[in-house]
């Protein structure tokens, strides 16, 4: 097939034919192949047969015939004096631009071997990736000959260990899983470079090239190649055949979609590859399955052949000592091997991973082909036989490795045989929320983050060390979202009978299947009172610890609720959110410890001496402290202020200011509380006055005196940058408070004035893919409404202003943000002081979701 062509504009329009007929097929391998044959036959046609003294070769995903449609297009120039061709190498690389090939070119002479062997490994290797296009055979042949003559078993050495640390950097920068959301389908974990990246090495190693003129890719040549010197199976070389395919799919898709070079496989991207063939609503789910077991399995590729590598050349330095493990197994440095030639049953395969986690191990390449070979062939376990629970529970019990050892049986698809319902959570999606990886990441991640507790000097650190059954804690992880595939919400209680069921099966017993599942349970729980609710009510918390019969589960909890919100998104797990936790944590294990309620724990500390408040001022007395203390409608009021910042309020108020704005630096927030005199709309004015200054609010807590004074304190920072916000700023907010409080400065006016720039931070800030969702929860004294939405500026100027005219009052505020997602909680009471009855609030959620529909 060819592009008959006579100028720029005929070989673009042919081009973007050929794109539109070929690139959005499945055979990817086959599309790139004919594309890169298409642009080799229009460089031979421009040259029209000319004789050069050089080489023309094509070098990068040219050369391996794998180009996508914006791929850049790599020529490299070989001469043995750049001087005396650089005039005709000017008019052939003019020419392909003027034909609309787009190359990007090098010119390299022989002394350039030398050179960049010794200053730049990563430009030297990438000379072993080229095929020849047009010029000169003897000096490409040369080349080839000087090139190879460098590679002295020490320079293989050092490129080879070159090539690994380049793979360890880029996953210090992509992460080390195939599973992120949304992956780059080129540097990820289990992305194109992982594949080529052996290629490379096998290149070093072996001394040879991988350029044959047949007319396939590199991949399958290289793949063909491996699989006939027996270093993988022909089922392996089949399936990371496809799965190199599925990959280039998806960059080729993902080019034309965006019409530019581009490697980030985004939700969008992903959506539009599903809806070309597919409308069904489950083919997402489907097909990002199929997409992230071809990671899979790439990466588990990528990581055997290093090994392979690293053990060839001895870059491990492994040991010539061999431990015998058992009649099966034995152990050569960190190589974990069979003795013997034989069929290994499950449990044995178990056993395996056990030694594997044991010993920080692993496996050789004949143990990780039969395993592989094994869950090939053989379909989900129907039953649990009663040696494989008892590997199964030994690797859980291991004193370190856990989620690592689990990872790995992940990887290989043994966590999946074993566990069928675990099977169900590999390479599940939950799109449109926090998460950055899929389910079954997330859940190994857990175990993970967990263990790294072990070395940690904090309150979590300890209170895990002080675990005696850690291998409770490890299965209420390994179970907490087990029911997500068959429904998110609701996903807690599905997955108590799920596990009760399994660990039954596992020979648990009832006391350890009640740990477990009360766990399971309650994982979300944790964090909803933390991040939502009132923590100084004495209602919430002797709900909350009615929950528990003992320390131990509630220490359990606190571990189980600190692992799933670390491995959702390194954003999440903030100090503030460290903080509440620990603070709920806290006052429900002296509650249970000291076997008190809410109210007790509370009034415990509620005693202040007056002399201690008034010692930090010169202008209030003990008495102006008692007053002000016995005017405090919620006693909270000493909890989030310290005794100097008390007698500053006493202070301004006595003054009689009629807006005092001040502020402190925290850790992570700015700290901004506003003193004045209540009125219905106050609340509202602040949000609006901090939202027109960029700041985001995460915490808002509300104090009324009996006369009117209110004392209002949130925890800020900056939109854009989510830090502290610049003392500098400072003086403009006291400012705009003044200003809007007093009626001088309008909101609508300065939100009308800031809706052009805010649409601009919002397009990079926010994805508003979730829902808006209003829940409202019954409390002895208040009715809580809970509001969930995508997130976006002046969110919670807009929701009090609507709530204000709804005629509702806010008690007491509480904003949680999930990455673009915000969950905002209210205790508010209507005019009257009364809780909004049943019949009222379905007319609230509508106005409330209206409203907010309006700002999305």
């Amino acid at each position: 097939m060819s592009i008959e062509v006579s100028n720029k504009g005929q070989f673009t329009a042919s081009r973007e034919i050929f794109f539109q007929k070929n690139f959005l097929k499945k055979n990817a391998l086959r599309a790139s192949m004919e594309f890169s044959l298409l642009i080799e036959e229009q460089i031979h046609r421009l040259a029209n047969g000319k004789k050069f003294n050089f080489a023309l070769v094509s070098a990068g995903s040219f050369s391996r015939r794998e180009l996508s449609p914006f791929s850049d297009i790599d020529l490299m120039f070989i001469a043995h004096s750049v001087s005396e061709v650089k005039n005709e190498i000017s008019e052939l690389v003019q020419k392909f631009w003027d034909n609309g090939i787009d190359v990007s070119h090098t010119v390299r002479e022989f002394s350039d071997i030398q050179k960049f062997l010794e200053s730049d490994l990563h430009t030297f290797t990438q000379f072993f990736e080229t095929r020849l296009l047009l010029g000169s055979d003897k000096i490409y042949n040369d080349w080839n000959e000087n090139l190879f003559s460098s590679l002295s078993a020490e320079n293989q050495k050092r490129i080879l260990a070159k090539l690994i640390k380049d793979i360890e950097d880029r996953y210090q920068k992509y992460g080390d899983s195939a599973k992120a959301l949304e992956p780059n389908v080129k540097l990820s974990p289990g992305g194109l470079r992982d594949f080529q990246a052996v290629e490379w090495m096998y290149i070093i190693f072996n001394k040879t090239l991988l350029n044959k003129q047949t007319e396939i890719t590199q991949a399958e040549s290289f793949l063909d190649l491996i699989k006939n010197l027996s270093l993988i199976s022909q089922t392996e070389a089949k399936l990371l055949l496809d799965s190199y395919n599925q990959i280039l799919y998806a960059r080729n898709s993902i080019h034309l979609f965006s019409l530019q070079k581009n490697d980030r496989f985004e939700f969008n991207s992903q959506k539009k590859i599903v809806n070309l063939d597919s409308t069904d609503k489950d083919a997402l789910t489907i097909y990002m399955k199929e997409y992230f077991d071809a990671a899979n399995a790439i990466q588990r590729f990528s990581f055997a052949m290093i090994k392979h590598f690293e053990e060839a050349i001895s870059i491990s330095g492994q040991g010539n000592l061999t431990i015998e493990l058992d009649d099966d197994f034995s152990l050569l440095g960190k190589k974990l091997f069979l003795k013997h030639s034989v069929m290994l049953s499950f449990p044995d395969i178990l056993r395996a991973f056990y030694y594997l986690g044991s010993y920080g191990a692993y496996f050789d390449e004949q143990l990780r082909r039969i395993i592989l070979e094994y869950v090939q062939n053989y379909g989900l376990q129907d039953e649990f036989e009663a040696e494989s629970s008892v590997f199964f529970r030994e690797i859980l019990k291991l004193e370190r490795n856990v989620g690592l050892t689990l990872s790995a049986m992940n990887q290989y698809g043994v966590l999946g045989l074993f566990l069928p319902a675990f099977k169900e959570l590999n390479g599940y999606v939950q799109h449109g929320v926090y998460h950055c990886f899929t389910t079954d990441e997330h859940t190994l991640l857990t175990i993970k983050n967990i263990e790294k507790l072990e070395k940690d000097v904090s309150i979590l650190g300890r209170i895990f060390n002080n675990i005696q059954e850690r291998e409770i804690l490890f299965l209420g992880l390994l179970f907490h979202d087990i029911a997500k595939p068959i429904n998110i919400a609701g996903h807690e209680i599905l997955g108590v009978e799920i596990a009760q069921s399994i660990l039954y099966k596992l020979g648990y017993s009832d006391q350890e299947i009640e740990k477990v599942t009360l766990l399971v349970r309650n994982h979300l729980l944790m964090e909803q009172i933390a991040f939502r609710r009132n923590l100084n009510d004495p209602e919430t918390l002797n709900n909350f610890t009615s929950k528990f019969k003992s320390t131990e589960e509630l220490d359990l909890l606190y571990l189980v609720t600190y692992a799933d919100l670390s491995a959702v998104n390194p954003a999440v797990w903030t100090s503030w959110k460290s903080e509440l936790l620990s603070e709920l944590y806290r006052k429900s294990r002296s509650m249970l410890e000291d076997q008190i309620s809410g109210e007790e724990l509370l009034m415990s500390g509620t005693y202040l001496v007056p002399g201690e408040i008034s010692k930090h001022s010169d202008l209030i007395s003990d008495e102006h402290v008692q007053e002000h203390m016995d005017s405090i409608t919620d006693a909270s009021y000493i909890y989030q202020f310290t005794d100097k910042e008390i007698a500053a309020h006493i202070e301004e108020i006595q003054k009689g200011i009629t807006v005092s704005t001040s502020f402190k630096e925290l850790d992570n927030f700015t700290n901004v509380t506003v003193i004045t005199m209540d009125f219905p709309s106050l609340l509202s004015k602040i949000c609006g006055v901090l939202s027109i200054n960029d700041a985001n609010i995460h915490d808002a807590k509300i104090f009324t005196r009996r006369d009117g004074v209110v004392i209002d304190t949130f925890n800020v920072t900056d939109f854009r940058t989510h830090k502290k916000l610049d003392s500098p700023r400072y003086g403009k907010i006291s400012k705009d408070m003044n200003a809007v409080i007093s009626g001088i400065l309008k909101l609508n006016v300065e939100f009308a004035k800031m809706k052009s720039r805010w649409r601009r931070i919002e397009n990079r800030l926010f994805k508003r893919s979730g829902k808006v969702k209003i829940a409202f929860e019954e409390h002895e004294k208040y009715t809580i409404i809970d509001v969930f939405s995508p997130d976006k500026l002046g969110f919670l100027y807009q929701v009090t202003s609507k709530m204000n005219e709804l005629g509702l009052v806010i008690y007491f505020a509480k904003i949680s943000t999930r990455e673009d997602d915000i969950v905002d909680s209210f205790y508010v009471l209507d005019r009257n002081g009364k809780k909004i009855p049943s019949y009222d609030q379905e007319f609230v959620k509508i106005e409330l979701t209206n409203t907010i529909n309006q700002m999305l």
